[in-house]
């Protein structure tokens, strides 16, 4: 081989050199970041899956495209407490880059388990009482998210109960104290608000699915009867045994969110938390891009849905005032 061609060689060799580190870099997939989501709902209910798909949906809307560059590792409580400290362990464990957590016990679990992984809350009544934010300004931590302004709404649940219902004299309400550390605040407005409206309030703490039927039959042996269901993981699970007992006893119910409506309750007054879900990826995104969860102000909600169920309220006798159905947002026939 002459001098040239060995120059020539050797030229070639230190180009491909150069050159090939680049190009495998280029064919290489780029690092997948990490999210984990803790609910408290169980992950066969319809409502749970909208929830899931309207995050999951708005994130694609943000670039985050799941299985391409983000991983979403999912846990779903089912209202069980001992599943939100497990769950929460589990999501640490992984490291991801950031953890969305829905209701109060989803975050409190979260949080007991880490101080260094940034968490979006959803659907969390006063984060700052709760201890999670410093203000709702500036959270000032490794903690934000979306709010709930759930106690005002109570004393507008009993007006509208007794605008449907105005033969309602008594009220008992279904709560589990232990996945819901709000349960008094939200009692006390309810117990506030009664004599306004003329009705007295009987307060019904659950633990386990057994205790509804009873708490409910206390109800309805007597005329003049009616539930309200709080914001509860633990009566979003027990929904169905809530609703079925209401039913049995002729008694009308009302609750949060669209299941409780949907599946037979009278009527709910309550926020989004489909549309607060898919707001919370916004703050997911700005996360993952760099910015700082204590500078992140926690939002209030927006939007709130009055739902009524037209049969329900029929099966019980009960005529619904035309200046109601006209300010629901879904009526169900």
């Amino acid at each position: 081989m002459t001098a040239a061609r060995r120059r020539d060689l050797i030229a070639s060799l230190a180009a491909t050199a150069a050159v090939w580190p680049l190009g495998l870099r280029a064919q290489q997939p780029k690092q997948l970041r990490r999210l984990g989501v803790l609910m408290p709902w169980p992950e066969s209910q319809p409502n749970t899956q909208a929830r899931v798909k309207a995050f999951a949906q708005a994130l694609e809307r943000f670039g985050w495209i799941e299985g391409k560059n983000i991983q979403i590792d999912y846990r779903f409580a089912a209202g069980n407490p001992a599943l939100f400290k497990k769950y929460a362990t589990e999501l640490v464990d992984l490291s991801p880059d950031v953890i969305l957590a829905s209701t109060p016990p989803a975050v409190v679990a979260v949080r007991q388990q880490t101080h260094t992984i940034p968490i979006v809350f959803v659907l969390v009544v006063d984060p700052v009482g709760l201890g999670l934010v410093q203000s709702l300004a500036h959270p000032g931590g490794t903690i934000t998210g979306f709010g709930a302004s759930e106690t005002p709404l109570m004393g507008k649940w009993l007006q509208l109960l007794k605008e449907i219902a105005p033969r309602v004299t008594r009220v008992s309400v279904i709560f589990n104290p232990d996945t819901q550390p709000y349960a008094a605040s939200f009692n006390r407005a309810i117990v506030a608000a009664a004599p306004s409206v003329g009705v007295a309030v009987t307060l019904a703490p659950e633990h386990e699915e057994a205790g509804i039927e009873a708490a409910v039959a206390a109800q309805g042996r007597a005329p003049g009867g009616g539930l309200i269901a709080i914001p509860d993981a633990f009566n979003v699970t027990h929904s169905n045994a809530i609703i079925a007992a209401a039913s049995r006893w002729n008694l009308p119910l009302i609750g949060f969110g669209e299941t409780f409506p949907q599946t037979g309750a009278l009527m709910s007054y309550w926020f989004d938390e489909v549309a607060a879900h898919a707001q919370a990826a916004s703050y997911i995104d700005r996360i993952l891009k760099g910015a700082s969860p204590a500078d992140l102000p926690v939002q209030e909600p927006t939007r709130y849905l009055l739902i009524i169920n037209l049969k329900t309220a029929k099966a019980l006798g009960l005529t619904v005032p035309q200046s109601i159905l006209a300010r629901a947002d879904e009526v169900i026939e």
